[in-house]
């Protein structure tokens, strides 16, 4: 294409992975005539967002807020992503998920890095094999990551180190690759947020009640569980940590059971949920994806069982307040949304992308405001 004289080219290709675009970045950086290049799908959405770090000519947005799959959008592009400021020395981050389009975090980080003068840009990776694509962005300028659902656990063995926190939930959701050696480290920064904000709502609650404690108000409390899987793992050695007595529910019985000896807690089959209720002031932590968007019309508990549970929280955060929340609150449970916990992890997250300080007010009311 360059032989042929062209003052510009463009190049529009399909991928069936967000690994076949590391040669379009190859391509970018080292063409001798200005390239557009435009990866179609939901799986090329970063060869627009990263094209300008990589001296792409220009990038393409879709108008009219229409969701173009692997177009972001006009609005995005100007208000979110700010690319006039990306440039050759700009650090790559973003959510390693599947599926992606969910995530909040490109509102949050972004926004924050500009407020911070960090120069770095965070992006949505949809990725299907997560080993396949550390393998492939191996290079510093992917210097982090969060990690979601499904790839919190098998991310684990794609790291060179694992924070033993992290080590002993066994899952990650967050890596930093490491500046002077290049190497991946793995965090877990979804426990402390989960079970601190779970804590601070319960002590609020009993503070309302006139009632001191200087112990974490989970201690000795049945947390009933729902959801094995990473963000499972996180709260279950957090409710573990802080004396509670974990019972876990999982629709796959083989994974609770394999928590439950983690945690020296107790599996039931997922059927039990709804006629659970041995005692009254339970809690009650849904770390499953059910009532997440676009399926928020479920819940994983019926109404009528909730009224055991002192506290309800819900890892799920899009929608904010979802039926489970909402359910919970008319039967006079306390109630803590996924937003609570997005932000505490969040903020973790920011302090390792940035080796610094995270502003936290700033990030709060940005997330409170987009939510």
């Amino acid at each position: 294409m360059q032989a042929t004289g062209a003052d510009v080219m463009k190049l529009e290709i399909a991928v069936d992975s967000i690994t076949d675009l590391a040669p379009v970045f190859e391509m970018l950086t080292h063409c001798q005539v200005p390239l557009i290049a435009l990866a179609v799908g939901s799986r090329g959405l970063i060869s627009q967002l990263l094209g300008p770090k990589f001296g792409g000519f220009l990038v393409y947005g879709s108008l009219g807020g229409k969701s173009v799959p692997g177009l972001p959008t006009l609005v995005s592009l100007k208000q979110v992503y700010q690319l006039e400021h990306i440039n050759p020395d700009t650090k790559i981050f973003g959510l390693v998920s599947n599926p992606v389009g969910h995530s909040k975090g490109p509102i949050l980080h972004n926004p924050a890095f500009r407020h911070t003068r960090f120069n770095g840009i965070y992006v949505p990776m949809l990725v299907d094999d997560v080993k396949e694509f550390f393998r492939t962005y191996s290079g510093t300028d992917f210097a982090g990551f969060s990690v979601g659902i499904p790839h919190k656990e098998p991310a684990v063995a794609c790291c060179d180190e694992v924070h033993p926190l992290a080590k002993s939930i066994g899952a990650v959701n967050t890596i930093i690759r490491r500046p002077i050696d290049g190497k991946l480290v793995g965090y877990n920064t979804d426990c402390e947020s989960a079970i601190s904000a779970i804590e601070d709502a319960l002590r609020e609650r009993q503070g309302i009640n006139g009632v001191a404690s200087h112990t974490s108000p989970i201690a000795g409390k049945i947390f009933v569980l729902v959801g094995a899987g990473g963000a499972g793992r996180a709260l279950a050695f957090g409710a573990k940590s802080r004396g509670a007595r974990v019972i876990i529910f999982n629709r796959n019985y083989e994974r609770a059971k394999a928590l439950a000896d983690a945690v020296s807690g107790e599996a039931l089959h997922f059927e039990y949920l709804h006629e659970f209720f041995p005692e009254k002031g339970m809690i009650l932590a849904n770390a499953s994806a059910i009532g997440m968007e676009p399926n928020s019309d479920q819940s994983p508990v019926p109404k009528e069982a909730l009224k055991a549970y002192e506290l309800v929280f819900d890892a799920v955060y899009t929608p904010r307040n979802t039926r489970l929340l909402r359910e919970a609150a008319e039967v006079g449970a306390t109630v803590v949304s996924g937003v609570e916990m997005f932000i505490r992890q969040a903020l973790g997250q920011f302090r390792l992308f940035t080796g610094g300080l995270a502003p936290e007010d700033f990030m709060r009311k940005l997330v409170l405001e987009q939510f």
